[in-house]
């Protein structure tokens, strides 16, 4: 008689190991490329620079303050028994010659940013944070981008794909924007918005494992 076929194991619970404090689907799938599960909470806050702030410095207190947002949203829940989740934030900025590009407020913005951005080099900064157990940690990490010379005619047809509307510097790189870019110094991932290396740091510094199943 042929053996019998064992039965399935009882699949193992993928309970959340963390929130996002995030909207982005790019960070979430970034995320979930390092094995991480997590459920999505957007933290909505007001993303702007304060006066006299660097650059770095605003996009590491943005990052701060979204995951520290979702994570006392958490605390004061008085539905939540336990201890909260621990909670990712992340911020993308721009620097170009001292100023900050954030997301595009419209169309003309955004054709701005892209006019000054053609056929120069700039700087994308991603920072991410971590709040767990009352502890905040966060990390910045640094990239260079070059554009090539770019035409009135292809960034408003850039602006009509919809693509530059949520995203830092009005372009993304996964994306349409690609064909933008004749070189990168630094990471893929933080140029998108979830530099992987920092984030797979700052988590396994606090206990958090990343590769899950």
């Amino acid at each position: 008689m042929p053996e019998p076929i064992p039965p399935e194991p009882t699949p193992v619970s993928a309970a959340p190991l963390l929130i996002l404090a995030s909207a982005s689907p790019r960070r979430s799938a970034l995320l979930a490329q390092i094995g991480v599960r997590h459920h999505v909470v957007p933290a909505r806050i007001e993303e702007r620079r304060l006066d006299g702030e660097l650059i770095e410095d605003c996009a590491r207190r943005l990052a701060e303050q979204k995951a520290l947002k979702v994570y006392s949203r958490q605390k004061s829940d008085s539905r939540a028994s336990g201890e909260p989740l621990p909670v990712l934030g992340a911020d993308t900025v721009i620097s170009l010659e001292g100023t900050m590009f954030g997301k595009p407020r419209d169309r003309d913005d955004a054709l701005e940013m892209l006019a000054r951005l053609s056929g120069q080099e700039h700087e994308v900064i991603s920072a991410v944070a971590l709040a767990q157990r009352g502890v905040l940690t966060s990390k910045l990490n640094r990239n260079v981008v070059r554009f090539r010379a770019l035409t009135r005619a292809e960034c408003e047809a850039y602006w009509d794909s919809g693509e530059p509307r949520d995203k830092a510097g009005g372009y993304a790189i996964q994306g349409r924007g690609a064909v933008f870019i004749d070189m990168l110094r630094g990471s893929y991932s933080g140029v998108m918005g979830l530099p992987l290396f920092e984030t797979a740091e700052l988590l396994t510094a606090a206990g958090l494992p990343v590769w899950q199943a």
